[in-house]
């Protein structure tokens, strides 16, 4: 257990360090695991707080036992909102977001322009911080001059959209849509480093979890102050958490390094690794590898054990279209998702399929909120290369000035980290300066029901425009080997559509501009 009961800090970044703020939290959290405990032996009803604190040698015994055996349930009902500052994004996509039990509200890179100067400077010496902060401010210079190359052409292709906002001074009402549909897209030149400011919530034991593996691969300096503060701000609310607290896993005991030690070293794996990956995507973004034999058998006998009916009385045909049809499951066109409580519904979870994908970090920063969709995400070595290798979005290839700034500043950004590993700046520390256009490349499984839910968000032409192209990649795809399941993975219009909920588009006046319910899949096409 922690010897520390708040935790030391070793944080030598030169920007200014994370704020971290408990805002919520449950009154006597700790209290709280002991009272769930004895309820579920108690032949005398509820055990409260005040009875589970009444003998507190009692007390920690129970804590420590269960916490020891890994009776962990109890640890989840305390909850822990946090208010995180001044952390980079990279810290945000390699830690915080790559787990499936939190919730946070980040500020968007998408809809919020970003301010000169506001990203993380980890520590290295003089002649090498001065290489980072000046590649850094020119990646945000290439930034702001992006966004002005790109309104044009996102100008042109807005008012294209919505030609009656064009009339009177629909030009002038509508300038921060188009500029925010440019912002997008320069942002990719961006570094990692960039600061995000969120709410983070997590369970009593997701926080215990964080500070044991805080120390993991790929930025345990950043992680271990953030959850370190994060730790700190809980034991000054509680501190009888430091009854069970463990100390972090050093990073020397992880399974990762331990791999990358046994591993000869090897001139050139990396760059034959990414040839040999991105040969397999066969020109796709994400390419469907593998799927259960039956999926299709298996949800329909799964609809009729809902039922409690024989394949006599409901065929394959009809008990899929039942499930997966809005005309027929109606649950399909609400906004609020209720697939896992609905029981019919809850016959998705069986199918199963299997992707292979390449995304920037931007876009896989959030692909990965899709929390039920999990991956096998790459450590830093698998992304940290010799020479620029990063994904190019739409717009930028359709404005020529645009595109030769985008591909200057890549060169400019790994010529500068290489610099600085030349110079024995830490892998760690050298990655923060890559830009949020470096290439992610991994594998990705999902259910029909999680699968399902993320298509009804991401085929919506206002998702971000390469998660639309995964997604419909791998629509597309699914139809091809299950052609009685791939039709229905449908943007949220369409649900409601065949559903017949109105308004059909759930987005207001951020409708896209395109009919998307009168299109057949195959005819998906977008412009910006």
């Amino acid at each position: 257990m922690s010897s520390l009961p708040v935790p030391l800090s070793r944080f030598a970044f030169s920007s200014p360090p994370p704020k971290v703020r408990l805002v919520h939290a449950f009154d006597r959290p700790y209290e709280n695991v002991v009272a769930t405990a004895r309820t579920c032996y108690s032949a005398k009803g509820i055990v409260t707080e005040d009875q589970a604190s009444a003998k507190p040698d009692r007390r920690d015994a129970i804590a420590k036992s269960i916490y020891e055996a890994g009776h962990h349930t109890t640890f989840q009902h305390a909850h822990f909102q946090f208010s995180l500052e001044n952390v980079s994004r990279q810290f945000l996509w390699t830690f915080l977001h790559s787990h499936p039990f939190y919730n946070s509200e980040q500020v968007s890179q998408r809809y919020v322009e970003m301010k000169k100067g506001n990203y993380a400077v980890p520590p290295m010496g003089a002649p090498e911080r001065e290489i980072y902060e000046r590649t850094a401010r020119r990646q945000q210079d290439a930034y702001t001059r992006l966004g002005e190359l790109l309104t044009p052409i996102a100008a042109e292709r807005y008012f294209g959209l919505f030609p009656g906002r064009t009339r009177g001074d629909g030009r002038e009402r509508f300038a921060g849509s188009v500029k925010k549909r440019a912002q997008e897209i320069a942002r990719y030149v961006l570094p990692v480093a960039t600061f995000s400011y969120l709410y983070h919530t997590v369970s009593g034991v997701t926080l215990f979890r964080y500070w044991r593996l805080c120390e993991t691969m790929d930025a345990p300096a950043e992680q271990r102050e953030v959850v370190g503060q994060m730790v700190a701000e809980v034991l000054r609310h509680d501190p009888l958490y430091a009854t069970v607290l463990q100390d972090p896993l050093p990073l020397e005991e992880t399974p990762e390094y331990a791999a990358f030690r046994a591993l000869p070293p090897v001139r050139g794996t990396s760059r034959e690794f990414r040839r040999e990956f991105d040969e397999e995507l066969g020109g796709r973004v994400s390419r469907l590898v593998d799927w259960k034999a039956n999926n299709e058998e298996i949800l329909a006998s799964s609809v009729r054990e809902v039922l409690g009916v024989p394949r006599a009385a409901l065929s394959d045909d009809e008990a899929i279209r039942m499930v997966l049809d809005p005309s027929k499951n109606r649950i399909l066109g609400e906004t609020l998702t209720l697939t896992t409580h609905d029981k019919l519904s809850r016959a998705l979870f069986h199918p199963n399929y299997t992707f292979r994908k390449k995304l920037s970090h931007t876009a896989d920063s959030q692909d990965q909120r899709h929390r039920m969709t999990p991956a096998s995400r790459p450590t830093l070595p698998a992304y940290l290369s010799e020479d620029p290798d990063y994904v190019v979005p739409m717009l930028v290839g359709d404005a020529p000035e645009a595109a030769d700034l985008y591909r200057e500043t890549m060169e400019e950004t790994w010529q500068a980290i290489g610099e600085l590993r030349s110079r024995g700046v830490a892998d760690e520390f050298a990655a923060y300066l890559l830009p949020n256009a470096v290439a992610i490349r991994f594998t990705e499984s999902a259910d029909l029901l999680n699968l399902h839910h993320k298509f009804a968000m991401r085929l919506c032409y206002n998702a971000q425009e390469e998660i639309w192209r995964a997604s419909l990649d791998e629509a597309l795809q699914i139809r091809e080997v299950n052609p009685r399941i791939g039709p229905w993975l449908l943007p949220p219009c369409t649900l409601r559509h065949f559903a017949e909920v109105r308004p059909v588009c759930p987005e207001g006046e951020r409708f896209c501009g395109v009919v998307v319910w009168k299109q057949d899949q195959s005819e998906y096409t977008r412009v910006l």
